[in-house]
């Protein structure tokens, strides 16, 4: 089964492992993208993510037309060099908070395919913890 779509995200890329950005206007999708651009992730796409589902991979792209940039808020539009395609390995949902200390592992459904899904957290380790987390994973 095929299929596809655009989401309003950002996508970086860690050791070809895709991680998806999404959320509302000014949730802070940019914001993290740098800070994991900073420890060594690579652009994917900034603010428009196309998603390509293939049985049970979704591959996250930029669009064709899409700047070789990211906003920094405050700052200005920042060349960046953008990556291929990446299948998606890890979703932030930075339209929620998490409040646990322990979280549970959750999903998110993309295209029909479940995906592992953490919740924004304002605390500055995050960049880092995905980062640990997208190179070693989690236990259960």
């Amino acid at each position: 089964m095929t299929d596809q779509g655009q989401i309003h995200a950002t996508t970086v890329s860690v050791e070809g492992k895709g991680i998806l950005l999404m959320g509302p206007s000014g949730s802070g999708k940019s914001a993290l993208a740098l800070g994991l651009l900073a420890l060594g992730a690579q652009l994917v796409s900034d603010d428009i993510t196309l998603l390509h589902r293939d049985h049970d991979t979704v591959t996250a792209r930029a669009p064709d037309a899409a700047p070789a940039a990211i906003e920094a808020r405050f700052v200005g539009l920042l060349r960046a060099r953008l990556t291929d395609a990446v299948p998606v390995a890890l979703v932030i949902d930075m339209g929620r908070e998490e409040s646990e200390r322990l979280p549970p592992h959750r999903t998110t459904t993309l295209l029909g395919v479940d995906c592992p899904c953490l919740h924004k957290v304002a605390h500055n380790h995050f960049p880092a913890a995905i980062m640990q987390y997208i190179r070693h994973g989690r236990l259960e």
